[in-house]
């Protein structure tokens, strides 16, 4: 599948393109004469700069064997020519140029034509894209069909009827006059055809679509029709702006200066290189190829940030995928002032390249990677900067020193976030040298670079070996051709961009059909979070089956996300392909896709359901999201009967226990069958088994122990959390929370100790039971942490906003932005519990013996 791409935007100058753009011939001006004049691999051959330090940079064209030839104008258009041939001339470029509208005309007709039944579609319950997608992609194309149509309408009838008193000069004025919506559309180019090229990716219906455009043919040409890229079309406006510019030079040329037409023209060559030259310093004056010694174009296709690991700590590197080669380059340091350059550090041909497993290579050292903890702190504290920079922002209207200090500080964490979380190995071989290894934070990233260096060694590639000099000029040019700036860090992006959201997602992954084959199938699903995506949940596998019918429903902790994707993987059941390496999905991808989490559409109350079709696949979903105000709000229950939502003094009583049945038997079945189970307590367990069991616990189903043994062991754990998240008051109490906020800010070791303890003391028994079973719970859960990846720092980030996170009417007061994930108080929340799961063991008998501690009244 031919994948849109980013086409970089060229220099917008009328020297650029005079000749390359253009071919004047006998029957007159030929505007689009070279519009669909193709390179061998089908992709628009555009004018180059002979790069090679030996030559001086010049426009070239390209001769019939492709070699470059200088420009030469043709007869008719040196200087001395009479008015009377001038004025033919005009005539000439006019004709030419409105032949050339014809065409332009009919290319944004087409680009609209979809535009229609897209819209349409988007009103129902399955749209093929979202409004905000639409209006991305085609905006101000039809403000820029309008005002074409509008010209050629006026400027017909005097071509039809000319002579020397015919007068075109005021249509060109006001046709540079509304350059402005050009404007527009050239600040939206990158984002439109980056939206265009995602949802093509994601549902097959729209890339049938945007892969063959019909675009009529002039009036008396013998085609009818022919198919157009939408990527292509897109750019058309982008070059037609040059092409209007270079039509003033011409007409001017032929106009004589005492003609009524002079001078509007004069105006309106102005205007437009004003325009021009307003476009060019916004615009990166950059190329999508760069030109080989022998004359062939060597296209950048994909480029990156990615990690690397080699000898010593982990590196970021800037990659750069072209046709032929992969090339590694960091970013050179360089003084104030002087242009950034990049230093290649090793490149691969793609003849050359193969993708190294861990069964070729069983010396491959383990990966190094930081403890959860670490990570968990880092998220902590940008998350503490960020609410810093909100208050100073309120503080101090513009910029500030204290401002700037902290973003420096925001941007230091965010980086080394960046750096030290991903951890999915993607090993990469040179069969002629040594191989490589980056790291990934997303299988579907993964997965995005694999396919894009498969499909390009489909073609008949030759190995290349480049010399110093050709290695120098492609580093170079790395810096002009890269799409990808900036590391996705918070200080890289606009204070206007969207927060993204903060709460939790509800998705419900229905089915999926499309299969070729019968499969053992399941599906992952990832949301971004602090500039990286993560794995949040798995389906279970649907064995030998075409049509997965999983219906399974995740709760998913969004923290700043704008973005959801659906991995849909066949399981490896293959014993000497199990894993070697924790992170080493063996696992093969059968399909990917993504959905931007657009607030309108996802915030409503009602479930909003979608399909993702990817590679002839399609996966049903559901979703709807709960702020994390709304999702973190204790909720008494209306019925004393059941256990959820009821006072814990409430059960217990009703149980004659000290600790409720429900926290007991959960902990047991944990103990039992899940304690080595990987990312317990922060896996998400499917929403429908949680509500089952709760539902059980509630009405005291008979068979609840049978239920608990068949159950799957996340769902477990996301009951208990439910449990405690549902209780009516904290379990910690909110009488206490004031003093439990005070008591962890101590610095002195020994009073920390004494008023923590008192605290505890303080509690109702079955609170306090309750919590020193939970406790010891825990810390036998992170003896496993080798295993199980759960530390006492992450159950502490789990557990502790939700066992004390206060009551509505006890937090009012206490408000938090809902993009205030870590605020001050939940890091608060955590320490408390992280306090008592680091301490010793802490017996009850123990504390309610003990008068040591003061009795201050709290």
């Amino acid at each position: 599948m031919e994948h849109l791409s980013t086409r970089s935007l060229p220099r917008l100058s009328w020297i650029d393109t005079l000749y390359s753009n253009f071919n004047y011939n006998t029957d007159g001006y030929d505007g689009d004469a070279t519009e669909d004049r193709k390179s061998q691999d089908g992709s628009e051959t555009m004018p180059f700069i002979d790069e090679s330090p030996t030559m001086s940079p010049q426009l070239c064209a390209r001769g019939p064997d492709g070699e470059a030839v200088s420009p030469t104008p043709p007869e008719g258009l040196l200087p001395g020519a009479d008015i009377e041939k001038g004025l033919e001339m005009k005539k000439l470029v006019l004709s030419g140029f409105l032949a050339s509208e014809e065409i332009y005309i009919n290319q944004l007709e087409a680009l609209l034509l979809p535009m229609r039944p897209l819209k349409a579609a988007a009103t129902t319950s399955q749209p093929v894209l979202t409004n905000q997608q639409i209006e991305t992609i085609f905006y101000k194309i039809q403000d820029i069909f309008e005002i074409h149509k509008q010209f050629y309408d006026a400027l017909y009838p005097h071509i039809q009827h000319w002579d020397d008193k015919v007068t075109v000069g005021h249509l060109f004025q006001k046709l540079a006059s509304q350059l402005g919506v050009y404007k527009a559309f050239v600040d939206n180019y990158k984002v439109a055809v980056e939206t265009a090229e995602k949802c093509s990716q994601a549902n097959m219906q729209f890339q049938k679509i945007s892969e063959n455009l019909k675009v009529k043919g002039p009036k008396d040409s013998k085609d009818s029709t022919s198919s157009v890229t939408m990527e292509a079309l897109l750019y058309k406006p982008i070059d037609r702006v040059t092409r209007s510019t270079l039509v003033l030079h011409d007409l001017l040329k032929h106009t004589p200066k005492d003609h009524p037409d002079f001078a509007l023209l004069q105006d309106a060559l102005r205007i437009s290189q004003n325009f021009l030259s307003s476009i060019n310093e916004e615009i990166d004056p950059r190329r999508t190829a760069v030109t080989t010694p022998k004359g062939e174009a060597r296209q950048l296709v994909k480029d990156g940030f990615l990690v690397e690991v080699s000898e010593g700590p982990r590196k970021l590197r800037h990659v750069f995928l072209f046709t032929d080669l992969l090339l590694c380059a960091k970013m050179k340091k360089t003084a104030v002032g002087k242009h950034q350059q990049y230093d290649c550090k090793w490149y691969i041909p793609l003849a050359d390249l193969t993708f190294q497993t861990l069964d070729d290579s069983d010396s491959c050292s383990p990966v190094q990677t930081l403890p959860e903890h670490e990570i968990e702190e880092m998220k902590m504290k940008i998350s503490s900067i960020k609410s810093e920079i909100q208050k100073e922002k309120k503080a101090v209207k513009g910029q500030s020193r204290a401002l700037d200090r902290l973003r420096k500080k925001m941007n230091e964490q965010e980086s080394c976030l960046l750096l030290h979380s991903p951890t999915i190995p993607f090993r990469i071989h040179n069969k002629h040298g040594k191989s490589y290894l980056f790291l990934l934070s997303s299988d579907y990233e993964r997965s995005e670079w694999r396919e894009a260096i498969q499909k390009l060694q489909k073609k008949d590639l030759q190995a290349c070996v480049l010399s110093s000099v050709e290695l120098q000029v492609l580093t170079g040019s790395c810096f002009k051709l890269r799409t990808v700036h900036n590391i996705p860090v918070t200080s890289n992006k606009d204070d206007e961009e969207t927060p993204g959201l903060y709460g939790f997602l509800h998705v419900i992954v229905h089915s999926a059909k499309g299969f070729k084959e019968s499969a053992n199938l399941y599906c992952t699903l990832e949301v971004d979070s602090f500039g990286y995506f993560v794995s949040k949940a798995k389906t279970r596998v649907f064995r030998d089956t075409t049509e997965p019918q999983w219906n399974e429903e995740f709760e998913i902790e969004l923290e700043g996300s704008q973005c959801l994707r659906i991995l849909c993987y066949e399981k490896c059941y293959d014993k000497t392909k199990l894993n070697k390496d924790d992170n080493e999905i063996v696992d093969k991808i059968m399909g990917k896709g993504q959905v931007q989490l657009d607030p309108q559409t996802v915030q409503s109350k009602n479930w909003h359901m979608d399909v993702i079709e990817m590679n002839g696949i399609k996966v049903e979903f559901s979703m709807k999201f709960t702020s994390r105000d709304l999702s973190l709000k204790r909720t008494p229950s209306k019925k004393q009967s059941g256990v959820f939502g009821v006072k814990i003094s409430v059960v217990t009583k009703r149980e004659r226990s000290k600790v409720p049945y429900i926290v007991r038997q959960c902990i047991e079945e944990v103990e039992k069958r899940g304690i080595d189970e990987v990312g317990i307590y922060r896996i998400s367990g499917v929403a429908t088994d949680i509500q089952a069991l709760k539902a059980a616990f509630d009405t005291n189903t008979k068979d609840i122990l049978v239920m608990l043994s068949d159950m799957d062991i996340n769902a477990i754990a996301g009951t208990l959390k439910l449990y405690f998240r549902e209780l009516p008051e904290p379990l910690l109490t909110d009488r206490l929370y004031p003093a439990f906020m005070e008591g962890i800010v101590l610095s002195d070791p020994a009073a920390k100790e004494n008023c923590m303890m008192h605290l505890l003391r303080s509690l109702p028994d079955p609170n306090l039971i309750t919590f020193l079973t939970l406790l010891e719970h825990l810390k036998r859960v992170a003896e496993k942490e080798p295993v199980n990846k759960m530390s006492l720092h992450n159950l502490g980030t789990v557990f502790g906003p939700t066992l004390l996170r206060p009551s509505e009417e006890s937090s009012k007061g206490h408000v938090t932005l809902a993009s205030d994930i870590w605020s001050q108080d939940v890091m608060a929340q955590v320490q408390v519990l992280l306090y008592y799961l680091q301490h010793p063991p802490i017996s009850f008998a123990e504390l309610k013996r003990n008068t040591l501690y003061f009795s201050t009244d709290v």
